[in-house]
């Protein structure tokens, strides 16, 4: 029996039956609204609440084992599509889970379209009885009197949701929940063309990607196969990204599925409209924007025969300037001008445990407080200091990513998921779900390689950190501890028995140091 639920078709069948656990749970236990004028997504009582969410954490466990598992059964590409499917529709129409922001997003939304500038206050100034008022009386407490720090281009979306539903909270929810769907779908498409270059090419392209080194040397054959089911795998059927993306709804979802849209057209030749996808992906969440660096890369490395400094100065420029373009027409089109530049750094005031520097530079500031007798400002001037140390060494780290990249010995795809991994790893703000920033470009270029099975351990481990209702318990950091320890000891067995490859695609990607 344990062998069939090992099988791939087994695997699914129990991760569908973890999901509808979950959907079932966030019932009670989801971020349920403050007020809902339906009734449909209302508080059943603190029992409720505690039998919901221990139902939503057994069936996680149960997901994270079928994923896991799935990953291991030598599935093919269309099965792993199909078995997305069935994951991903338990959990398409539950009250928002693990998260409030879609709240926030709604709010920011009536705001647009009632003329408030969301660059300067936050939802609190909507009308509670008005459109959007029981979106802003949902939203987190700390975001209530907060500006957006999102871009125009979401904000012009988030308007649009709340001129269609009025900004009623459920079809508005459900409204911004098939935009994600639909991030999802699209991040589908850019994963396996990152992956294997030969879906969707046209002739002349297949035959570049059958030149390209290790990235082309399987295509058509089954190792390509293996490879795009293996990104599927870790890029898009990982628990993390369904739960946040489709359940929390989250608009790094929308940012991931562009950025990575563009690097694909970029990929193919098509650099100018790939840099334009970038700059739609800026205009939701503004880290997108270290893809122009490695679209860079590739314009500089395909203009063949240029001088140096010519390939070095398009490569460095003409990117920027096509995604610029449409940076300047969506802030423009939105009505909301540039205010979004002044509100980037709103979200890093905000302490979370997830953030290396940020804990380290309380332990820190706190430490000489005590011991050296320094003021409080003079503790968070510590904090601050070594926010900025990690964000320079993730600058750093993105420049010496990106200068691989460009002498041939790192795959752009992989440099810039490895950049985007450092710069979160480097944050003073994380969140669980910023781990999916770079997991995509990861998966497609080296899903099984060092960073490939590190990222599987990480994103596995953080889905146990966030309660279904949006809250970060003390347990879930426990809960995150025990499963990054079990998902290591898994790898080392498995490392052990196999010598480090495994079942699921017929040939290991190895993408870390060959050209593309």
């Amino acid at each position: 029996m344990w062998a069939r639920a090992r099988s791939a078709t087994g695997s699914r069948w129990l991760g569908f039956a973890g999901a509808v656990a979950m959907a079932a749970g966030g019932w009670t236990a989801g971020t349920l609204p403050a007020r809902d004028p339906w009734g449909l997504w209302t508080s059943h009582g603190t029992g409720a609440e505690l039998a919901g969410a221990l139902l939503a954490y057994a069936g996680l466990t149960v997901l994270l084992a079928a994923w896991w598992a799935y990953g291991r059964s030598g599935a093919t590409v269309r099965h792993t599509l199909a078995t997305l499917g069935c994951w991903t529709a338990p959990l398409a129409l539950t009250p928002p889970l693990y998260s409030a922001d879609v709240y926030s997003y709604i709010a920011q939304g009536a705001m647009v379209l009632e003329g408030h500038d969301v660059y300067e206050a936050g939802p609190s100034v909507l009308d509670p009885a008005g459109p959007g008022g029981d979106a802003a009386a949902s939203v987190g407490g700390n975001w209530r009197d907060t500006p957006a720090p999102y871009g125009p281009f979401f904000l012009l979306l988030a308007k649009a949701v709340a001129a269609a539903t009025g900004g009623t909270l459920v079809p508005a929810v459900l409204a911004l929940r098939l935009l994600a769907l639909a991030a999802l779908l699209l991040t589908v498409w850019a994963v396996r063309r990152l992956a294997n270059p030969e879906v969707g090419a046209s002739g002349d392209e297949r035959r570049e990607a059958g030149g390209r080194g290790a990235e082309g040397r399987e295509a058509g054959g089954r190792g390509a196969e293996g490879r795009e089911a293996g990104a599927l795998w870790l890029g898009v059927l990982n628990p993390l990204l369904l739960m946040h993306v489709v359940g929390g709804i989250h608009n790094d979802g929308l940012m991931i599925a562009l950025m990575l849209t563009g690097v694909v057209l970029a990929r193919r030749g098509r650099w100018v409209l790939g840099s334009a996808a970038v700059g739609l992906a800026m205009m939701v969440k503004s880290p997108a924007a270290l893809a122009l660096l490695f679209i860079g890369v590739l314009v500089g490395r395909a203009a063949i025969g240029r001088p140096t400094a010519v390939r070095v100065a398009k490569g460095l420029l003409a990117p920027g300037l096509v995604a610029a373009a449409v940076v300047a027409g969506a802030s423009l089109a939105a009505g909301t001008g540039f205010g979004w530049l002044r509100t980037q750094s709103v979200a890093g005031s905000i302490h979370t445990a997830l953030s290396v520097t940020s804990d380290l530079g309380l332990a820190l500031g706190e430490g000489l407080r005590l011991l050296a007798g320094l003021d409080a400002g003079a503790a968070d001037s510590v904090k601050s200091a070594v926010q900025t140390a990690g964000l320079l060494a993730a600058l750093v780290l993105v420049a010496l990513f990106a200068l691989r990249s460009a002498r041939g010995r790192l795959d752009p795809v992989y440099g810039l998921g490895l950049a985007l991994t450092a710069l979160v790893v480097l944050s003073p703000m994380v969140q669980p779900w910023y781990l999916l920033w770079g997991l995509g470009a990861v998966a497609a270029a080296a899903w099984d390689g060092r960073a490939g099975r590190a990222l599987a351990v990480l994103t596995a481990a953080l889905t146990y950190e966030t309660h279904p209702s949006g809250a970060t318990p003390w347990y879930g950091f426990v809960l995150a501890a025990l499963a990054a320890l079990a998902g290591w000891w898994l790898l080392r067995a498995e490392a052990g028995r196999t010598g480090g490859s495994r079942s699921f695609p017929e040939q290991r990607c190895e993408a870390e140091d060959a050209p593309i």
